[in-house]
This record gives structure tokens, sequence and C-alpha cells, in this order.
């Protein structure tokens, strides 16, 4: 399969081991319920990957330090890449990394910025299995204590949905930029489901599930629900060929916004727009303004 090709596969379809989609199926023929506990364990499960070149020299030359979130008895691996007192918070996606936006913190750092991002728990260098969007969240606002003040921060995908709650509920930054960021958790409940190859009753199971487990309905943390409490400037990324988060998520969460601005490529996907240089170039102009 060739690098185009991949693009095309929403990232969980491509790295859900055949055991998994095997079990699955099996279990969704036999008890829809039965399917839903097995699909809500991997859904709490980040797939780890080998780091790929382009990210080693972040990882080589930050200041790396495990540091425990007490609130969740977690340990996270923080990464300070730079010594610019003009720092910006970077925060990954499901299954990312601390050093997945290398590629923009390589450029920030050129305009005089420091980063600091993270490996969220069960995630890169931090210890666990399984991990959930509060951790996120937690996190992000541990590291405000310790690192910050931030002068913005940028999130890809489930980091974009993180900063967006923690902004509208207090973390004191000036720009936010948000890239393939989702807005219903109940349309990522869905579209997981449909990349384990489970039904659609499988996945309102699941959604339920996580809604009771946490005591409230989890479409509180959807992006357009969070994004009405953001008052900064905020740039919002996104490509029309993502395939794993639609980029009518991206007019949803502008409508919700009050400093909002859009910023629509072709051809990137949800991965590739991270490293491409149009995509930074821009997101710095945004940030210098």
């Amino acid at each position: 399969m060739n690098k185009t090709d991949k693009d095309l596969i929403p990232v969980q379809a491509l790295l859900l081991p055949k055991s998994i989609l095997y079990t699955g199926k099996i279990l969704n023929w036999i008890s829809p319920f039965l399917a839903s506990r097995f699909a809500a364990r991997i859904f709490l499960t980040p797939f780890g990957y080998e780091m790929p070149e382009r990210e080693k020299i972040m990882y080589q030359k930050s200041k790396k330090e495990l540091i425990c979130i007490e609130k969740i008895n977690r340990e996270v691996m923080v990464y300070e890449y730079g010594q610019s007192q003009k720092k910006i918070l970077l925060v990954h996606g499901w299954s990312g990394s601390g050093t997945q936006l290398s590629k923009i913190a390589d450029k920030l750092l050129e305009k005089g910025y420091s980063t600091i991002s993270f490996d969220a728990p069960a995630h890169g260098k931090s210890p666990g299995k399984r991990t959930m969007l509060p951790h996120f969240l937690e996190t992000i606002d541990h590291l405000e204590k310790l690192y910050g003040p931030f002068e913005a921060a940028i999130g890809h995908s489930l980091g974009g949905m993180s900063l967006l709650r923690t902004t509208g509920q207090g973390l004191s930054i000036k720009k936010l930029v948000i890239i393939g960021t989702a807005n219903s958790i109940t349309a990522i409940t869905k579209n997981f489901a449909k990349n384990l190859q489970l039904s659609k009753k499988v996945a309102g199971l699941l959604k339920s599930y996580f809604d009771n487990r946490y005591g409230e309905d989890l479409d509180n943390y959807s992006g357009a629900v969070s994004a009405k409490g953001v008052k900064i400037p905020t740039l919002v990324v996104h490509d029309k060929n993502d395939v794993d988060v639609h980029y009518s998520s991206a007019y949803e969460i502008l409508e919700a916004l009050q400093k909002g601005e859009l910023l629509l490529t072709e051809k990137l996907g949800h991965r590739k727009i991270l490293g491409d240089e149009n995509v930074i170039t821009q997101i710095v102009k945004f940030l210098n303004e």
C-alpha cells in the first residue's frame, strides 16, 4: 500500500489488527451488548507506532521529563523544545505523541518561540494501556501551572477538542489553533464502530455506556459546545479530504466561535496536513498577527 492509499484510510481502520476486527464481528453477531463492551475497551486503548524520522530531531533535542498528574494519578512524558519565554503548548491527537507536531514546532523555534508538548497517558513514552479525554484535559491544566503562561496553543484532532474545552474553562492563552478537530462525540463513536465494522446499534450502546460511566452526556465535550466559551482568536484548520474527521466539523465549530477564522485545505488528509509548509506558514502568520 502506497502513502497516497494510506491517506485515504481512517487511522483507526489502518491500525486495528485483524484479530480485533474478527473478534468484534463475532461478538456483534452473538450480542450487540457484548460487542459494545468490547468496543469500549478498544476505544480507550491508543495504538502505538514507531517514531517517524521527521520527529526524531525534536525528540533528541527536547528536554524530557516524566511528571505525575496527581489528579488522575498518571505519569506523562513532557517535551520542552527551545528556551524562549514565548511558549506555545502543543497537544497531539489520539494515538499521537508529543513530537507529532514536530514540523510546526521547528518553524515556531525559528520564529523565536519554544514549545511544550507531552505524550498523553498511554501514548508514546508515557506509561499505561488505556486513557480517555478527561486525562488530556487534566494534563493541559497541570502543564499550564508548571510551564505557563503560554502565548498560544495548537491542537490536532482530539488535542484540538481538548484545547477548546480547557480554553473555554480558563486556560490563559492569547490565540488558539485547532487542526482536524471533530465536533461531535456521538459522531466519533459512530465512526469508531464503523471502522471496527460493528453495527449502528453497537455504536449507540457504546455512546450510552460512556455517558453512564462518566455521569453526563459526553456530547457536552463536543467541539462546537466547548467553542461557545472560547473568546480568543481561533484558527480552525481542516482538510476537505480528511477521512478521519469530516470537514463539516470545522464549519460547526467555526459557527460557535466568537473570533474564528477558517483555513480549509485539499488533498492533505488528517495527518499530512501537520507537515504541509503552506499550512505551517499560515499558522505562524496567524500567531504573529
